[in-house]
């Protein structure tokens, strides 16, 4: 596969990205604000860790890459 081709498959699959985001947020579903996204805020310190999101991106990623492989 050229290079061409793979960057073209790479901008398909980042737009891909944006609707799903998108259409996420207008059902209720804020990507980096899940239930178990681990959040700790203190007077001068604050730490976020988006661990559901990283685990479904992830997820979604294998699946889109395994359909690639097909």
């Amino acid at each position: 596969m050229g290079a061409g081709r793979m960057l073209i498959l790479i901008g398909l699959a980042l737009v891909a990205a944006g609707v799903v985001v998108l259409f996420a947020a207008r059902f209720g579903i804020h990507l980096g604000r899940l239930p178990g996204d681990i959040r700790v805020e203190r007077r001068h310190f604050g730490f976020y860790f988006p661990l559901t999101t990283c685990i479904l991106l992830s997820v979604l990623l294998t699946l889109v890459m395994w359909l690639f492989r097909k």
